[in-house]
């Protein structure tokens, strides 16, 4: 059984999801045949083993090369003339005539071209797609192909116009969506003719790659260790992350903080360090290969998620996996993830002080922060076990597949 999968960019570290949905799939005798239409986001040599492997057997449109796209594409408008001109036609109409938007669709419209015909020649009729990928619906115009997609929001869910998610959903054979808030975000953007394709099947992680902690020794003296993963980005939140922090040192409290990840916001990030004379006990570590993360969360005390856009964050569930007594704020579909005061904190977003006292319970109360923690990972086990979540969707496949 073949499928294709098209990303933006694989392997990469904010897509580790990915990375570890396609292995699971394969290991239950799905060929994935994996196109990304960038390169893998860092060398060789700085990848884990199974980021490696999978890059060195991932199609690059843009690492192909010019010479390969001019080849790519006059062999496609050679055999499919109409529908390479109808491709590009479509390509320009989803502009709505916006001049800036004519030369990026183009692009888009080349990397539609160069990926299908890969696909092609690889005997893919059956893609699927992370992020709702518009070179996969351009491509569709172009090609005999049969298309899937997951949607995770929050950023499908911003613009929908903008994003062609009516469009998306009109032409895809069905729609996975990884939680409730998704599923009606889709519904809503999307004719009702077509909510029957929409599903609602959750990501997950392997409960075994993020064991429980052991047990720290706290000694006196020993600084709370808190933990946040993610880009640095606006929409993560950290800002206020920071902002909580600054409040519990100046209330005595001996807390220290860990920022897992790298982004566009890291120097305004150093610039709120800096003035909150911060820096002995903030550290950014920069972007990390997946297997390092692990060792983050044993070294962590609980784990913190600021964010003010979210899907279902997988790295909630990673630390929830290992544990950590969690705070996140109550957007989006992180409430299907945390119910507060059973497995985690919920807590107003943009609250720094909201934070603050969270964070705070979890200092003045061990005994129940631990509690938390060990209902957390009964909650990964039950709801969001990486096995078990891509079993149902490997079943989605098979069926849709067989019936064609």
């Amino acid at each position: 059984m073949r499928l294709g999968y098209l990303v933006s960019q694989y392997p990469a570290v904010s897509h580790t999801f990915v990375l570890r949905e396609v292995l699971s799939l394969r290991s239950r005798g799905i060929d994935v045949c994996m196109v990304s239409v960038r390169r893998c986001d860092r060398p060789l040599d700085g990848l884990s083993a199974d980021e490696a492997q999978e890059a060195r057997r991932t199609f690059s449109v843009m690492g192909a090369g010019y010479l390969h796209a001019l080849i790519s594409n006059a062999r496609v408008l050679l055999r499919y003339p109409l529908g390479y001109l109808r491709g590009l036609w479509y390509a320009w109409s989803l502009t709505r005539g916006t001049p800036h938007l004519l030369v990026k669709y183009t692009f888009y419209f080349l990397e539609a071209v160069v990926a299908g015909d890969y696909f092609e020649r690889q005997r893919v009729t059956d893609i699927h797609t992370h992020f709702s990928s518009t070179v996969l619906l351009i491509l569709a115009r172009i090609f005999r192909v049969r298309y899937s997609l997951t949607a995770h929001g929050s950023g499908e869910f911003v613009d929908v116009v903008g994003f062609h998610l009516a469009q998306k959903v009109s032409g895809a054979t069905f729609v996975v969506t990884v939680g409730q808030y998704g599923m009606s975000q889709v519904m809503n953007a999307s004719d009702p003719k077509h909510w029957h394709k929409v599903l609602a099947l959750p990501l997950g992680v392997d409960p075994d790659a993020f064991p429980p902690r052991k047990n720290r020794a706290g000694a006196a003296g020993e600084p709370f260790r808190l933990i946040s993963v993610g880009r640095l980005s606006a929409a993560k939140g950290f800002p206020v992350l920071i902002e909580a922090l600054a409040l519990l040192r100046a209330r005595g409290r001996n807390v220290e903080l860990t920022l897992v990840g790298e982004g566009p916001e890291r120097a305004t990030l150093e610039t709120l360090i800096a003035r909150h004379s911060l820096g002995t006990c903030v550290r950014l570590t920069g972007a990390c290969n997946h297997d390092e993360v692990a060792d983050y969360y044993e070294a962590s005390d609980a784990f913190v998620l600021s964010s003010f856009l979210e899907g279902v964050p997988v790295v909630l569930m990673e630390a929830m996996a290992m544990e950590l007594p969690c705070v996140a704020t109550w957007i989006t579909g992180i409430p299907e993830i945390i119910e507060s005061g059973v497995d985690g904190l919920l807590v107003p977003p943009a609250s720094a002080g909201a934070i603050a006292a969270a964070v705070e319970r979890f200092i003045d109360d061990p005994e129940g922060a631990r509690q938390l923690g060990v209902a957390a990972r009964h909650k990964v086990l039950a709801k969001y076990h990486l096995g078990r979540n891509v079993e149902r969707l490997a079943e989605e496949f098979r069926a849709r597949l067989a019936s064609y």
